[in-house]
């Protein structure tokens, strides 16, 4: 009896960039982004290659670090309508291998409202991707309110993404922010929603954290309890721990040996879901990646969990990552 192929994984942290992003980014100041040495090259028949090699079915491309605010809102609306109808492209062309979280100009929200509805209504984009701040506005302050309700209204997936703090001349040293300088925006800008009060007020927004959660796991018991001592709690303490249950995590950057268990201490199962972070993460270290997925063990609590397959096949992680993202992204079941 032939053995069953091993599902496809559903990529939901993958990038791309195109050359007139690029050249716009550079004009900006962003020469050396975030610190890192350049910028990668990508395209639609790399990025499938790699694909291929990895066994990743579909790619959700999303528009990476610096994002497309560079100081002017109509220039950060021009650029986010011309990435994002540029993606939307390369998903038509390529059905079924891409998906498109569409970047939205931040911190302008007249021009965020206004590309939400072109991306999904005119684009069919699947989520929007969300930089951690845009020029220190963080994703709790109150003005952006109204681009969550609209998200929520329409039930979208929220995949955020890191980026430089305004701080990073004195605290990142000198070194690549992406190292350390990102994994705590990450837990900037989520307890910055807690204690705004945005994931309470929109319980079924479908959040994706990256990077296993950055520092969340490790600090989320102390945002609780700072939470229930410093917030108003007429209707009772606000939980945290409950709310970061809500959200989703992708096994972006090193998921292994140490990540993955202090998130699994944190949510179950069924919020993981795989990412890659290519064209960021170059080809060679991607694929590394994911053969260290596929090497981990899986969890107890995975093997028992609903995403188990029908059939009663072992659970994988590309089982169980793919069987989470099709949840989230109904479209990809089909």
């Amino acid at each position: 009896m032939t053995a069953p192929e091993a599902p496809r994984l559903i990529d939901v942290h993958a990038h791309f960039v195109t050359e007139s992003y690029v050249r716009q980014a550079r004009a900006a100041g962003h020469e050396l982004p975030d610190g890192m040495p350049g910028w990668p090259a990508w395209s639609p028949d790399a990025h499938l290659d790699l694909m291929d090699r990895c066994g990743i079915g579909t790619a959700m491309l999303s528009l990476s670090s610096p994002g497309v605010h560079f100081g002017d809102d109509a220039a950060a609306g021009r650029l986010a309508r011309e990435v994002n109808e540029e993606s939307a492209q390369v998903v038509r062309e390529h059905p079924g291998r891409f998906g498109l979280f569409a970047s939205l100009p931040l911190p302008d929200v007249d021009g965020a409202l206004d590309e939400i509805a072109y991306a999904f209504d005119t684009l069919g984009a699947d989520g929007v991707v969300l930089e951690t701040n845009t020029h220190g506005v963080y994703l709790g302050d109150a003005r952006l309110e109204p681009v969550f309700a609209e998200l929520a209204r329409r039930d979208a997936v929220v995949f955020l993404h890191p980026t430089s703090p305004v701080c990073w001349q004195q605290s990142a040293l000198g070194r690549p922010r992406p190292m350390v300088e990102f994994v705590f925006d990450t837990a900037r800008t989520v307890t910055d929603l807690l204690f705004a009060g945005t994931l309470e007020r929109h319980p079924d927004l479908k959040v994706v954290v990256p990077h296993c959660g950055g520092a969340l796991p490790v600090l989320a018991d102390r945002v609780n309890g700072f939470m229930k001592l410093f917030m108003p709690d007429d209707q009772g303490a606000p939980d945290a721990l409950a709310q970061l249950r809500r959200l989703h995590y992708d096994l972006a950057g090193t998921p292994f040996p140490r990540q993955v268990p202090a998130l699994l201490s944190l949510v179950d199962p069924d919020r993981l879901l795989y990412g890659s972070d290519y064209c960021w993460t170059p080809p060679a270290a991607a694929e590394a990646h994911v053969a260290s997925v596929d090497a981990a063990p899986i969890p107890d609590a995975a093997s028992a969990s609903a995403s188990a397959s029908a059939s009663g096949e072992g659970v994988t992680w590309r089982s169980l990552t793919t069987a989470n993202a099709q949840r989230l992204l109904p479209r990809l079941a089909r």
